[in-house]
């Protein structure tokens, strides 16, 4: 008979991973969701980059945003306007901040302490409604910034939140959908190339609510966003889409979180990229936790990586979780690749050169995620950028 020692059960803290930890009464977390939260910096240990949340980034060149002091002041933006939407900073005391989450690592928690006051996105109208707000004059000194977006009940509405230019950027976007609202929120990073961003978007869906969450990055030396939807509501729906393209020395970081917390709710993600250049990197994590109480529940994660050249490297890990057995179904994929040979012969066999035949696979394969946006002048323009990035590969010769 094996006797357990009472010292099993008395830990003192719980860390993801670190099954080889020496220390007495070591627990690992084993559930996605009782990750250690706080809004204090200093709560959270030391980033080394050996730690399971870290050890794929590039700590060295965000180091400054994760302990460094951070300039939280409001910032400039341009916005449009729209019936039924309103766009106001608010103080740190607001109802409506911490609505959402908690930060889960210590950038998040540094943006968190730093922010002066919260730009809030608030969506009233039920005919469906466009906001698009564009930052481009941060600057290259650290800041913090906090976005809260509330889609009250009954609301229909797109938010886009594009960024580009200069930018040393630590931030977090709440995201709150009450009961029959509908809200799709776009977040485009197309910084200039010295420009890094550590960023935690925490969003909460009501009873029969939907979220549709995309993000598209195509510019920045490190953008890392991290993506945190719990569906609380009974029958909300979370579609999480994201688009990345990275070139030599680009990191592009993406770890998704979707908590399937009521009953009878839907899930679907899809993060598709494409890398070429020396040095180019992506990172992909996928969480999907399916909660005890979350019985009916619909859910599947998958990422697909193109691979354009060589000296790339894309990491892809799709984790599910399941605490009930009462789900109508659920899965993950994943899979990183070069150019389909058979593709390619097809479209070369009808005349067509191949370099333009792998612009066609390549625009084909990241189409799919362009065309959930939903607004035509957007989706042009994301057309164009990845047309413009693949042009740069072929004027320097570094298609695979």
């Amino acid at each position: 008979m094996t006797v357990l020692s009472p010292e099993q059960h008395g830990a003192k803290a719980h860390s993801d991973g670190g099954w080889d930890s020496n220390e007495p009464g070591y627990v690992p977390v084993q559930t996605r969701d009782a990750r250690f939260t706080s809004f204090e910096h200093d709560d959270f240990p030391e980033v080394k980059g050996i730690e399971n949340d870290w050890k794929l980034t590039p700590v060295k060149r965000v180091l400054q945003l994760i302990d460094g002091a951070l300039d939280g002041s409001p910032y400039a933006f341009v916005v449009n306007e729209a019936a039924g939407a309103s766009v106001d900073w608010i103080d740190r005391t607001d109802a409506r901040i911490a609505a959402a989450g908690t930060p889960e690592d210590r950038a998040s928690a540094n943006a968190w302490s730093s922010f002066e006051k919260a730009l809030a996105i608030t969506l009233t109208s039920e005919e469906h409604v466009d906001v698009i707000l564009s930052r481009s004059t941060l600057g290259t000194a650290p800041r913090a910034a906090h976005t809260v977006v509330t889609a009250r009940a009954h609301s229909n509405s797109t938010v886009i939140l594009r960024s580009s230019g200069d930018a040393q950027l630590a931030e977090n976007v709440e995201i709150i959908v009450e009961d029959g609202a509908a809200l799709t929120i776009i977040s485009v990073q197309e910084w200039s190339d010295g420009s890094h961003q550590l960023a935690s978007h925490f969003a909460r869906v009501g009873r029969d609510a939907r979220l549709r969450h995309i993000v598209v990055t195509l510019g920045g030396s490190v953008v890392r966003l991290n993506p945190s939807v719990h569906l609380s509501g009974d029958g909300a729906d979370g579609e999480l889409f994201g688009l990345y393209f990275a070139d030599a020395g680009q990191h592009f970081e993406q770890r998704v979180y979707l908590h399937h917390q009521a009953e009878n709710t839907k899930g679907r993600v899809n993060y598709k990229g494409a890398l070429q250049g020396l040095g180019a990197h992506t990172v992909w994590v996928g969480d999907v936790l399916i909660g005890p109480k979350a019985s009916g529940t619909d859910s599947y994660e998958q990422n697909r990586n193109l691979v354009l050249s060589e000296g790339t490297r894309a990491d892809s890990i799709p984790n599910l979780e399941i605490e009930t057995g009462d789900i109508l179904g659920a899965g993950h994929a994943s899979a990183t690749g070069r150019f389909d040979d058979e593709q390619l012969f097809y479209l070369q066999a009808r005349g067509i050169s191949e370099a333009e035949a792998r612009r066609l696979v390549v625009i084909g394969f990241l189409s799919e995620i362009v065309q959930k946006v939903g607004n035509p002048e957007l989706e042009a323009h994301l057309h164009s950028a990845i047309e413009a990035e693949l042009s740069a590969s072929s004027t320097q010769g570094g298609a695979a």
